[in-house]
């Protein structure tokens, strides 16, 4: 067997954070930054599996055996990132039980972003198991990780696009968002590393009449892709910050954070960590520094 690579894209959710999951209209965005992976024939009916960080170290190393991927099952029970990707492999295995059928694989995946900042290093490694297999990486990650399946659908995609959930079936389609104001947009990484699962399950425990927010926040989303200027979108943005604090009974990310700053703060995704959208006048590269944030990236260098 030759070797085969395949590559997905990372993402960002702009709009539509939680709700998205009751079938809400989200805006999101590939980034530039992404995972790799790379499959090669192997022995012994086992899989030996190297991951590999943006930096080039190694953050996960294991041999998995066909048989624990069958029976879902390992004996260790303290491994969390084996037993995850046993979790993967095992719903990969009942949508196409013939991988299972050669002598083994050697497989690596490698990151082009740092692990911890939240960029999809699960989906879009779940994307591209599904592409390697032939098999709907939308079911693999309901049937495993959970989640509304807009960080899959920017893994395949190379523009913007505007996801939402029907009938608990995935639609998007591609759109054209590139905002003359992208120079007033940035992205700031919060050095807290949020988990999906825990985040939605806190979600789906406040459970109200979701139907209004909805509403507010598909319109909040095509106003947000029709927006030509700068202050317009900081607009948009700040009143979906204030409608979800409300639905999720949490201050915003800039009251608890960054009060003083001189701009509006959205926050992307689960509340509380990954990254942030900074949207001012100024560069504030250094007004978060000061505050202790380092990573600050343009729009021109996180987004495809």
């Amino acid at each position: 067997m030759e070797t085969q690579t395949f590559y997905s894209n990372g993402k960002l959710l702009i709009t539509g954070e939680y709700v998205v999951l009751d079938g809400a209209k989200a805006l999101a965005l590939p980034t530039k930054f992404g995972q790799k992976l790379i499959v090669n024939s192997g022995a012994n009916h086992q899989i030996k599996w190297k991951s590999f960080d943006s930096d080039k170290s190694v953050w996960f190393e294991d041999i998995i055996s066909f048989d624990e991927i069958k029976s879902k099952s390992t004996n260790d029970k303290n491994a969390a990132v084996k037993n995850t990707l046993i979790e993967i492999l095992h719903q990969a295995f009942i949508q196409n039980p013939s991988f299972l059928e050669k002598e083994g694989y050697q497989i690596e995946t490698h990151l082009t972003f740092p692990r911890l900042w939240g960029l999809g290093t699960s989906s879009t490694l779940i994307n591209s198991i599904g592409d390697w297999l032939n098999i709907d990486a939308f079911e693999l990650l309901q049937k495993s990780f959970g989640g509304s399946g807009y960080d899959i659908a920017c893994a395949k995609s190379d523009s913007p696009i505007v996801y939402h959930l029907e009938n608990e079936k995935p639609h998007f389609k591609p759109i054209h968002f590139n905002p003359s104001f992208k120079e007033n947009i940035h992205f700031v990484y919060l050095n807290q590393k949020q988990s999906s699962k825990l985040a939605i399950a806190n979600y789906m425990s406040k459970h109200h009449h979701v139907n209004a927010v909805i509403s507010k926040i598909n319109t909040i989303t095509y106003e947000t892709i029709d927006c030509k200027e700068g202050k317009d979108f900081a607009k948009q943005m700040e009143k979906h910050e204030v409608i979800m604090s409300d639905v999720l009974e949490i201050q915003t990310v800039k009251e608890k954070l960054f009060p003083d700053f001189k701009g509006i703060i959205k926050s992307l995704g689960a509340w509380g960590g990954d990254f942030v959208m900074a949207i001012s006048k100024d560069n504030p590269k250094d007004y978060f520094k000061d505050k202790g944030y380092p990573v600050v990236l343009s729009y021109e260098e996180m987004i495809l």
